[in-house]
């Protein structure tokens, strides 16, 4: 594997640190060590293409390090990012194992290391560890279920500021698990553009909204650093 500047290196799934934290990677040692066989690793620089929607799914791809934005386009070439996905998730799960094409598009934002495990030897996989079987049976859920809260919530926000201001507070909330503050600071590195695809509206959209935000003194913004400095203020737009 080439090396990839700025891209952590992960030696085995055996000692990974994320085995304890994500469904997928803390499998049993022995399903692990028959994963170790079959995996093919890869490590990619950031705006770099995984696979593409319509393509012929070849298999799985466990993010090891790195993130990666999973999109779609509509028949006018309008495209919607659906998730950033992060360090421990199976990008292509539900076509690998319906043995459809991808549905989705799946790109690295930054460098990012792949584990690939072929759609032939993750079928045998699964057939051979039932515990792998259950794990995947149970991400499929949470996909079906991550999905249906997403659609929930685009059609019951009123506003696109609502749509906004609560993709905001979940970044927050990520970096900043468990904090009570009413100020919390967070990583968004996301241009107006990706933010628009993500909420549904324009990039002037999303450019006059946060500048309104700014102007109402709840963020303030140095590059791709966001502080929210009323979070309180930002859930009653949420909640409006």
């Amino acid at each position: 594997m080439q090396p990839v500047p700025g891209l952590k290196v992960i030696e085995s799934c055996l000692t990974c640190h994320l085995r304890a934290a994500r469904l997928f990677c803390d499998l049993p040692h022995d399903a692990l060590a028959a994963l170790e066989k079959i995996r093919e690793t890869s490590a990619v620089a950031g705006d770099s293409t995984i696979f593409r929607e319509g393509e012929k799914a070849r298999g799985v791809y466990v993010l090891c390090s790195g993130k990666a934005k999973l999109s779609t386009n509509s028949r006018e070439g309008k495209t919607i990012i659906l998730k950033i996905a992060e360090e421990g998730e199976v990008l292509g799960l539900s076509a690998t194992v319906s043995a459809i094409p991808y549905e989705i598009s799946a790109q690295a934002i930054e460098p990012t290391r792949l584990n690939f495990i072929s759609s032939r030897n993750f079928m045998v996989f699964l057939n051979e560890y039932g515990e792998a079987c259950l794990r995947v049976a149970k991400l499929l859920s949470n996909s079906y279920q991550s999905a249906y809260e997403e659609i929930r919530s685009l059609g019951l926000s009123n506003s696109v500021s609502q749509r906004l201001a609560k993709l905001l507070l979940e970044r927050a909330e990520r970096e900043n698990s468990g904090s009570a503050s009413n100020q919390v600071r967070f990583h968004l590195p996301f241009s107006h553009e990706e933010i628009s695809q993500m909420i549904g509206t324009s990039r002037e959209t999303v450019t006059r909204l946060l500048g309104g935000f700014k102007h109402k003194h709840l963020i303030q913004m140095t590059g791709a650093t966001v502080l929210i400095t009323d979070r309180r203020a930002l859930a009653d737009i949420v909640n409006s």
